[in-house]
């Protein structure tokens, strides 16, 4: 691959480079602000569109998951095609799949417009906006402009909770949608005041590309839908393959998707041919650090996200605006350690900043498990949120600048690409796997409950145990004392199952929480390869 040459650096080309940089956090800004504002009107958006719970989280993973398994190869078509362009493209396509969202009747078109269209269209932009700020940025203020790119993402998850409960509450969640397609035309009129960086004498390699989607997908989707089809035994009713879940298949097919694309990757270099990414770029230490950050980042930040608006929206069934101010705390945290560390403590050790990060986050988590008792309001999220926010804000203010800095200015595309695969690797997985613990946990506590009640009859309990296997939906007590009307169940099984319901649904987020707070304690394995000094203050690792 031939690295970009430095024609562009010029003072000439730099003037606009405060707007450019607007736009740039602008597409971050817009990139992030889907799935926070999906996760806090998660009850309305399936109520509206005659869907559960999981089908929400099953359009909120494959949005995550689109994104992650094609960033490699976006990333690739931006060096072919120019960086510049290729933003364009992708804003096409993203702006399109938000006006179809915003049309959406049921799941099924939700899934083509927000999952598919507008995870191709962020796969190509995001990779791009990493080319695009050095290309129009002078080297003395680029980790800055990496910063507040960062910070533009953060912000989003801050802000979208409350954006989108507001919006959800007091018109539609609908409109967020629209408005993101107006968003798209004025970065686009902006488009041209953009230097490109120069187009690489590259090529894609398709091969490639199908070996690392397809193992990606599969493994995602086969942890999405544990929870439904079992991990080993099929559960009953759900489908088998040589006696076996099909969810193991999907495991094994996608690690040998990966090993290939490992062997693929090997070929094609000692051919002398153009690889989809340089396999040398995983033996940087301070790189593999960098993205083994952002993965366990995302996928804590995920289920995190996942659960908490939940307890809010469906056990307490606030609305979608007081879901979202809920999580206020967490918003104003963030913003505050994402800007507030690197303008005050420019010089900190990554290492260090990461680590207190991820215990700020780990307290908050057990403080949340610790906190689901029946007695519980909103007001047990607020000191946790707070943890929360500063914890993921510690974290947005160092990882940038340290996978970046891990290599020379000629290899930030492929880092670029590698840096949002494991960002929303980490945000797929994270949400799959919280939510399959979710399911599991409350399907078999509503279950065991059922079972081991007197007060249940007999034949209440064999039809609960029949129409219980293949998962329970995450209802609210309205919810199910509506439903158990309408099958006419009588008023005292309800109340005893609406009982067994609500407690049932406590243990599951409490176990949801202990096993996103291991993940977080896992984490803290990774931040022993992030630097111990600030990057500024170090030259970039080996390209």
């Amino acid at each position: 691959m031939s690295p970009p040459t430095d024609n562009h650096a010029g003072p000439e080309t730099r003037s606009g480079s405060g707007l450019v940089l607007a736009v740039l956090c602008a597409g971050q800004f817009l990139m992030t602000l889907d799935s926070s504002v999906m996760n806090v009107s998660m009850a309305t958006v399936a109520q509206d569109l005659g869907t559960t719970i999981t089908g929400i989280q099953t359009a909120i993973t494959l949005y995550t998951l689109v994104m992650a398994s094609l960033m490699i190869t976006g990333g690739k078509i931006g060096a072919i095609i120019g960086r510049r362009r290729v933003f364009g493209i992708g804003l096409i396509v993203y702006g399109v799949g938000s006006f179809v969202t915003g049309l959406a009747p049921n799941l099924g078109i939700l899934l083509l417009g927000w999952s598919l269209l507008e995870g191709i269209g962020a796969a190509l932009i995001m990779p791009a906006i990493v080319s695009l700020v050095a290309a129009n940025i002078a080297p003395e203020r680029r980790n800055a402009a990496y910063g507040l790119v960062a910070a533009a993402g953060a912000a989003a998850v801050a802000v979208g909770p409350l954006l989108g409960g507001a919006v959800t509450t007091y018109a539609s969640w609908r409109l967020v949608f629209f408005g993101e397609v107006v968003v798209v035309a004025l970065i686009m009129l902006l488009l041209r005041r953009m230097t490109d960086s120069p187009v690489e004498q590259a090529r894609l390699d398709i091969v490639g590309s199908l070996l690392s989607v397809g193992g990606l997908g599969m493994i995602v989707y086969g942890v999405l839908r544990s929870s439904e089809w079992g991990w080993i035994q099929e559960r009953p009713g759900a489908p088998a393959l040589f006696g076996l879940s099909p969810v193991v298949w999907l495991l094994l097919g996608g690690l040998l998707l990966l090993y290939l694309l490992s062997e693929r990757l090997a070929a094609q270099i000692r051919g002398g041919r153009e690889p989809l990414f340089d396999p040398g770029l995983l033996r940087n230490r301070q790189l593999t650090g960098g993205l083994g950050m952002f993965f366990a980042q995302f996928c804590v930040q995920a289920g995190v996200f996942f659960a908490v608006p939940l307890f809010l929206s469906v056990v307490l069934q606030l609305s979608a605006l007081g879901t979202g101010a809920r999580l206020l705390p967490l918003s104003v945290a963030l913003i505050a350690t994402a800007v507030g560390i690197p303008k005050f403590a420019p010089r900190a050790g990554p290492r260090r900043v990461v680590r207190l990060g991820l215990v700020s986050m780990i307290i908050g988590i057990l403080l949340l498990a610790a906190g689901m008792d029946p007695g519980a309001d909103a007001r047990v999220v607020a000191l946790p949120m707070l943890l929360m926010g500063a914890g993921l804000g510690a974290l947005a203010s160092q990882l940038g600048a340290v996978t970046v800095s891990a290599v020379p200015e000629s290899r930030t595309a492929e880092v670029g690409g590698l840096q949002n695969t494991a960002t929303y690797l980490g945000a797929s997985l994270g949400t799959a796997l919280i939510g399959s613990v979710l399911i599991a946990t409350l399907t078999s506590s509503v279950a065991d409950g059922i079972a081991d009640n007197p007060q249940v009859p007999a034949a209440v309990q064999q039809q609960a145990a029949t129409e219980l296997a293949d998962g329970v939906p995450f209802l609210s007590d309205t919810q199910l004392r509506t439903a158990l009307g309408d099958a006419g169940v009588d008023a005292s099984t309800t109340d005893e199952v609406v009982t067994i319901n609500s407690e049932a649904r406590l243990n599951a987020l409490q176990t949801t929480f202990a096993v996103t707070a291991l993940l977080a304690v896992a984490a803290l394995l990774v931040t022993r390869r992030l630097p111990a000094r600030s990057p500024a203050t170090e030259p970039p690792g080996p390209g």
